[in-house]
């Protein structure tokens, strides 16, 4: 009965659209906790900046439509804002999240976000990696552990998932839990349910950085992240392509929106140029020439990195190592500057993220 309700409510308030978008407030994951008592409603409204002009008018239409659809006398809304929900357990020693995301598949935004990661590592960061890719999850493979079996553990009282650990890379991909062999379908609620599970039930202990390599496009699981957590920043990963650019501006514009307003870090452009490797100083721009450059310089947004193709990426991600441990090539070199670039825009932006240096065995 209590199902039905919170539907019949959750419907209606679909009418209130969050000003300056085409999308509603339920789309947008922005009504939360729906409970009724007697003749009265009550929900939260949880919006992502504290200073949005929009509360108040969002709040006066949510009232309007129910008591002009239902026959409850009194609607009882709690204004939240991200920054101020309790954070998860498995987040609180988790210093900056950062989303990795394209506008459209086949840029190469997996492996960017995986050797990132090993980067990362490799500079002295604790980090961690969420495959929130559920559609194509990548990184057991790019990562070689394909046959990992993350176990649950009882710490302090609850129970949590314990990430793999290869690299120095802390792990967790839904490729972990499905038969690789089989194909999955997903709806959208179990897709973003599974992505919840990942981030909240991880025993992530404490990290410098966790990324989280999202789907291409934008999904009900990009909303499910900016609503689960705070988001420290977003990464946009483009080929240098005019087709590419066109989607990575439809991610730019979905992170800066008003409804989900998540800082965009910077623009990472992937197959830049081809080196062979029997040549190392020639670049072949065949996909176009420096298009994320342009496109970063129009946003105002910085240009993270440039990402050569080179034979050595695809063996690497193939063969389950990353190119990013090779230090001293000429990708390598590539993400060790991208990692570099990534830490100097966080600090900028938000001021928090800390070198912190730690000795490996």
């Amino acid at each position: 009965m209590m199902q039905e309700k919170q539907k019949e409510i959750r419907d209606i308030l679909m009418q209130v659209n969050y000003p300056g978008t085409s999308k509603n407030i339920v789309e947008l994951d922005m009504v939360q906790n729906i409970r009724v008592e007697d003749d009265k409603v009550l929900f939260r409204l949880v919006f992502q900046k504290a200073n949005d002009p929009f509360v108040g008018a969002v709040k006066k239409k949510a009232i309007a439509v129910l008591k002009e659809n239902t026959a409850y006398s009194e609607v009882d809304i709690e204004t939240v804002f991200v920054q101020d929900l309790e954070r998860p357990l498995s987040l609180e020693k988790v210093k900056n999240i950062i989303a990795i995301s394209s506008g459209k598949g086949g840029v190469g935004k997996s492996t960017v976000a995986a050797n990132l990661a090993v980067a990362l590592a490799a500079e002295g960061y604790r980090v961690g990696l969420v495959d929130a890719d559920i559609f194509g999850p990548s990184i057991p493979k790019m990562f070689g552990c394909e046959d990992a079996q993350p176990y649950m553990e009882q710490i302090n009282g609850q129970d949590f998932i314990v990430p793999v650990e290869k690299y120095g890379v802390k792990l967790l991909s839904i490729g972990f839990f499905v038969d690789p062999a089989s194909a999955t379908v997903w709806r959208g609620p179990m897709a973003s349910n599974a992505l919840k599970q990942m981030v909240e039930q991880g025993f992530w202990d404490e990290l410098d950085y966790m990324l989280i390599d999202l789907p291409p496009g934008t999904s009900d699981i990009h909303l499910t992240l900016v609503q689960t957590v705070a988001l420290t920043g977003a990464i946009v990963v483009s080929t240098p392509q005019q087709v590419a650019l066109a989607d990575a501006i439809k991610g730019i514009n979905m992170f800066e929106s008003p409804g989900i307003q998540v800082p965009v870090l910077g623009l990472v452009e992937n197959m830049a140029w081809f080196t062979p490797a029997e040549l190392p100083d020639h670049k072949y721009y065949i996909f176009g020439r420096e298009g994320a450059k342009k496109l970063a310089t129009e946003k105002g947004l910085r240009l993270l990195g440039e990402i050569p193709v080179v034979q050595s990426i695809c063996d690497g991600g193939d063969a389950g190592k990353p190119v990013a441990l090779d230090t001293d090539s000429l990708t390598g070199t590539a993400f060790l500057h991208l990692a570099d670039e990534v830490v100097k825009a966080v600090e900028e932006n938000q001021g928090t993220a800390k070198r912190v240096r730690v000795t490996r065995q």
